[in-house]
């Protein structure tokens, strides 16, 4: 308690600081999950892709990042074992900010897309078990995050698969493919507009006291969706084309079609990725927060001040600005090359596994989900069109951030210890 009493502004301070650091990290490397595929297939420019996310991201993680949040993210370490040493909490979150702060730029600056979920949860159990040992740990949660790595790609890989084969089949495929895309549109924009009010309702807007049951919600989407549908519909048909065109050009105006759902499906990802993530970097950072001002009480939640949404809303932006075009390159190119129609297909399958995720409890990482959708993509095309050592790095990436982020924290808790205990 007299570290807390001594040192408890300074200790907020630092927390600060390493929030900072750990929102640029999520900007930096987990924006790319909404943008990548925008800029792989030229649809957007990085600069145009940046200012987007920059907005949605910003608008997100500040209007609907919530009033109250986790102390311990996703409760994978019970809060009653700090209860009686609240000084190694404070100590632990301000080392496992910037352990997984420190892993998420360091991933950032080779561009491999990692989690940022998974780095500050390997770090938070990296200084819990040399704090309050292992026993505080809840490790049965653990089966899911392995999980994570193999069954999400897989499913948001198979849904990419179908959606781009069935794009092939309906539209590019045809004798005329713009008739086709006459005929088949409305369905596609119908499905995006479902898949985006239902992520929109269910992650975005979770935090701000939208109160909405599952049938609730999943009734307002389908009415929205149904809206949508038909106004695409009517705007489809009222598009004019050569029809002496070759068929080239038939192809490149039914792949703008596509450009535009994909870059409409990628604010929706930012807006929800924003109002979650940020939780990330301003969950540890209220606890140590809360905790001070509570004199070392320790909470299962806390009120996040006024100052500290804004703070991660302008990490997160900064983060993407300044280093966020190297995770969207190899998202975006590195993998497979996309088009539009491809890029859609992926984009709309990650964004329908986090549907299912949410509804069903499936634990998730929506860059690994992003990945597995784009593999989907490129298989489609024959196992060619995927760059293997770039997926190889990938995957080594994401098995090491747990391990990553645990060693990290640590040390640096094991160096604040003896600063100021």
């Amino acid at each position: 308690m007299d570290m807390i009493a001594n040192y408890g502004t300074t200790l907020v301070l630092i927390a600060a600081a390493f929030g900072f650091l750990m929102a640029w990290g999520i900007g930096a490397n987990d924006v790319a999950n909404a943008m990548g595929t925008s800029v792989g297939t030229r649809s957007l420019t990085i600069r145009q892709a940046i200012i987007i996310a920059m907005i949605f991201e910003f608008a997100g993680a500040y209007l609907a990042g919530g009033e109250v949040t986790s102390t311990i993210k996703d409760g994978i370490i019970d809060t009653v074992a700090f209860a009686g040493h609240p000084e190694w909490l404070i100590l632990g979150m301000i080392s496992a900010l910037l352990a997984a702060g420190i892993w998420l730029v360091l991933a950032s600056h080779y561009g491999w897309p990692v989690s940022t979920t998974h780095s500050i949860i390997g770090a938070i159990v990296g200084f819990a078990v040399v704090s309050v040992g292992a026993e505080a740990v809840q490790w049965g949660k653990f089966g899911g995050i392995v999980g994570s790595w193999i069954i999400t790609p897989a499913i948001s890989g198979l849904l990419a698969y179908g959606l781009f084969i069935s794009v092939q089949k309906w539209i590019f495929n045809t004798q005329d493919p713009l008739q086709s895309a006459r005929r088949v549109g409305p369905f596609y924009i119908f499905l995006t507009a479902l898949v985006i009010a239902i992520v929109t309702l269910q992650k975005g807007l979770k935090h701000v006291g939208l109160h909405l049951s599952t049938a609730e919600g999943l009734l307002l989407s389908l009415v929205i969706s149904l809206l949508i549908g038909t106004l695409g519909w009517v705007i489809i048909q009222r598009l004019r084309f050569n029809p002496e065109a070759d068929l080239q050009m038939h192809y490149t105006n039914v792949e703008k079609v596509f450009a535009i759902l994909m870059i409409v499906t990628a604010c929706a990802m930012a807006f929800a990725h924003g109002s979650n993530d940020v939780a990330n970097a301003i969950g540890p950072l209220s606890a140590v927060v809360s905790t001070v001002s509570q004199a070392g009480a320790v909470a299962a939640k806390s009120h996040i001040d006024w100052w500290v949404l804004p703070l991660g809303a302008v990490g997160i932006v900064l983060g993407l600005a300044i280093m966020g075009h190297k995770v969207m390159a190899t998202v975006g190119s590195g993998i497979t090359q996309l088009t539009p129609s491809r890029g859609f297909a992926a984009q709309l399958a990650t964004a329908s596994t986090v549907v299912i995720a949410s509804g069903t409890g499936l634990p998730i990482s929506t860059t690994q989900t992003l990945v597995g959708a784009i593999m989907g993509v490129g298989l489609a095309r024959g196992i060619a069109a995927i760059n293997l050592g770039v997926v190889r790095n990938i995957v080594v990436s994401w098995v090491i951030t747990l391990p990553a982020g645990a060693a990290l924290a640590i040390g640096i808790f094991y160096l604040l210890r003896w600063m100021f205990l």
